[in-house]
């Protein structure tokens, strides 16, 4: 069941839900072996393919390509940049700040409907806890500073 509390986000004033993770990651090799208890390959084989699917997407996608993962998403290659107001200054280098990758989940259409529903968000199979408004989210790098108090991307976002 996942996590939430309730959130101030300074900038706009407001309270907002947002989610958040507890106890440590799920690592490749506790997902491996849940991965090959329901099919017929071996623990082994699942570390060794998941161990090699970073550099075979890092490869695709700096061809220009995305890679969609059947049954849960996009990968793609994203820019955080800086613009400028004359062409003349227009300097890639300088302006990309970060390269990022960017997952969109799958989707399907839902029955009868024009509304989609996406891989790995099955709202009837969750259950929400409420935390305390001082829970501290566990992720290994929410404490990385890079995002303001009550800014997490769980709270409200302009894309």
């Amino acid at each position: 069941m996942p996590f939430w509390k309730k959130a101030y986000q300074k900038k706009q004033g407001i309270y907002y839900p947002q989610a958040i993770v507890q106890g440590k990651p799920v690592e490749t090799e506790t997902i491996a072996k849940d991965l090959s208890k329901i099919s017929t390959v071996s623990n082994s084989d699942v570390q060794a393919v998941l161990g090699d699917i970073a550099g075979v997407m890092h490869t695709r996608m700096a061809q220009g390509k995305s890679v969609h993962i059947k049954g849960l998403g996009y990968f793609r290659y994203t820019l955080d940049t800086t613009g400028v107001k004359n062409l003349d200054d227009f300097d890639f280098e300088k302006q990309v700040k970060a390269v990022r990758v960017e997952f969109t989940p799958e989707r399907e259409r839902l029955a009868g409907s024009k509304g989609y529903t996406r891989a790995l968000v099955d709202s009837d199979d969750l259950e929400w806890i409420e935390l305390p408004a001082d829970a501290e989210d566990t992720t290994p790098d929410a404490g990385s500073g890079e995002e303001e108090e009550g800014g997490g991307s769980d709270g409200p976002s302009i894309s």
